[in-house]
């Protein structure tokens, strides 16, 4: 939004002092993210910049770190576990999700406030909470130390972000075209793959997209639940910046930041979409 040219003195100083804070506060939380990536090329084993990197000498940087990587089976299969258990996850945690929010969204759903609170609470358990109360489960059950009921917890902590977004996709949500469906002799199953899900598709792939973030981030509950079968990446990260102090752990975790980009993207793209298909501005 422009500046008016009626601007008073103490507008515009707002104006442009607004501006700063968001860039200063952006700068914050970003730069030190993007701090990682010169490093994950740096030639020497050191998790700081060398003098080749700050004169910007060719022979400063290398590839080498990702070869290590991508040459490492324990790496690889750390990674392959973390994907494993992320999809698997994401997909149970979407389906869940969903129907949860599509019955939250009847006006005759009995209490909808407690559900919906019991639903969204892993959001605001602490974490460390989750991961003992799931090991105490899990132990009990002798299911601890299995790809399943890292799974099961993912799926745990991912549902809330599913019923979140596509309940926020139901807020807009014309109720008249289920009856009208209905009306023309189209099924509930019908109704729902042609009229309710190409609707909700947007909110039902952030959702997923997030669940798959916090499934594939999530180091805590994996500490707990998992065995030496199951150790995800970012067990792997969290031991490998203990024990050894590798630029390895850089290259990854530059690999994550732009996984994380795309999938930003991603639902940024949805979210225009989806307003499009409501006919409001992409604003």
């Amino acid at each position: 939004m422009a500046l008016p040219t009626y601007a008073g003195p103490l507008e515009r100083t707002w104006y442009y002092s607004y501006r700063v804070i968001c860039a200063a506060i952006f700068i914050f939380l970003i730069v030190p993210i993007l701090v990682i990536v010169p490093l994950s090329f740096n030639a020497q084993p050191y998790f700081t910049f060398t003098k080749e990197m700050l004169s910007f000498d060719p022979d400063g940087y290398s590839l080498r770190w990702y070869e290590e990587l991508l040459s490492s089976r324990e790496w690889m299969r750390a990674i392959g576990n973390s994907f494993f258990i992320a999809i698997s996850a994401t997909i149970i945690s979407t389906t869940l999700g969903t129907l949860a929010a599509l019955g939250l969204s009847r006006p005759n759903m009995p209490a909808k406030g407690f559900i919906t609170a019991v639903l969204i609470s892993p959001m605001i358990v602490p974490l460390i909470i989750t991961a003992a109360a799931l090991f105490s489960f899990y132990a009990r059950l002798d299911l601890a130390n299995s790809y399943f009921s890292i799974i099961m917890a993912h799926v745990v902590l991912g549902t809330p972000f599913v019923v979140i977004t596509v309940t926020a996709s139901l807020s807009g949500f014309d109720q008249q075209l289920i009856r009208a469906a209905q009306s023309l002799g189209a099924n509930q199953v019908t109704t729902f793959f042609k009229v309710i899900l190409p609707l909700l598709l947007p909110g039902v792939v952030a959702g997923a997209l997030f669940a798959f973030i916090t499934s594939l981030d999530e180091v805590v509950v994996v500490l707990f639940l998992a065995g030496p079968e199951q150790v995800t990446m970012t067990v792997r990260m969290f031991s490998g910046l203990r024990e050894e102090i590798s630029p390895t752990i850089l290259a990854l975790a530059t690999i994550l930041v732009a996984i994380s980009i795309l999938l930003l993207s991603s639902m940024e793209l949805l979210r225009r979409r989806s307003e499009r298909q409501r006919g409001m501005s992409p604003g």
